[in-house]
């Protein structure tokens, strides 16, 4: 008689790196001081920065995460810089 073959283990899992929610400053470039807070109430999300005070507010969805409104922020001030200097 024989042994039962014993099944695989499957693999484990890998995780997934959790993402950053507190950035650096495009305005006064202080690291760590721009905070994304997301109000899912209201569908409103803010990235404030506690040093000079500079914030931007967008909307959100259900999959936003911090590191969207922040991109979106940066995303706005290429926006307006390179406007800015189309009309210079």
């Amino acid at each position: 008689m024989g042994k039962r073959k014993s099944r695989a283990k499957p693999p484990p899992k890998k995780r997934m790196d959790k993402l950053d929610t507190v950035f650096s400053c495009p305005f006064c470039n202080h690291g760590s001081s721009v905070e994304c807070r997301i109000d899912m109430k209201n569908l409103i999300g803010e990235a404030t920065c506690r040093i000079c005070q500079e914030n931007f507010s967008t909307t959100v969805t259900a999959l936003t995460e911090p590191i969207d409104i922040y991109s979106e922020w940066i995303d706005e001030c290429e926006r307006v810089n390179n406007l800015e200097e189309d009309g210079a």
